[in-house]
């Protein structure tokens, strides 16, 4: 054999190796963070506490667990329902992505606001923040430890 040919042989052998130790180390990761949300089955993300509901379902002072993923609406298959008339179905979803909140709007017919301010898309969302879902207002708070 050549050298030129064995210098290529060496250096495919070399990055097929470095390939697969990459692979592996993509792998022990996911492995690990899998491990790590699995010991924490029912950690809370986050709470929507009710600031003000004039129809009182739900009632003010209630608070909800919050998931990665939160529908709000009028119908109940929503994780949150809204019991108001001016609430749409499927009002709005409250993302948790990263290490941040995020509301989108549905196509709401009364639209969402967060701090008074309508939200047209997706917008960020603060603990603090009051939503305001038809005549119902929602605070994102912190979950309890």
């Amino acid at each position: 054999m050549d050298g030129v040919v064995l210098s290529i042989w060496i250096l495919r052998l070399l990055f097929l190796a470095l390939l697969y130790a990459f692979l592996w180390a993509v792998v022990r990761v996911l492995l690990r963070d899998l491990r790590a949300a699995a010991h924490e089955p029912g950690a809370e993300l986050g709470r929507l506490a009710v600031v003000a509901s004039p129809g009182g379902e739900p009632a003010p002072g209630d608070a909800f667990s919050l998931d990665a993923v939160t529908t709000l609406g009028r119908d109940v298959n929503n994780t949150i329902v809204i019991d108001d008339e001016f609430a749409s179905g499927n009002h709005a979803v409250l993302t948790y992505r990263g290490r941040a909140w995020y509301i989108e709007d549905l196509g709401s017919t009364n639209g969402t606001f967060v701090n008074g301010s309508p939200v047209d898309g997706i917008a960020p969302v603060a603990f603090g923040d009051e939503l305001q879902l038809g005549n119902v207002r929602l605070r994102l708070e912190r979950a309890r430890r």
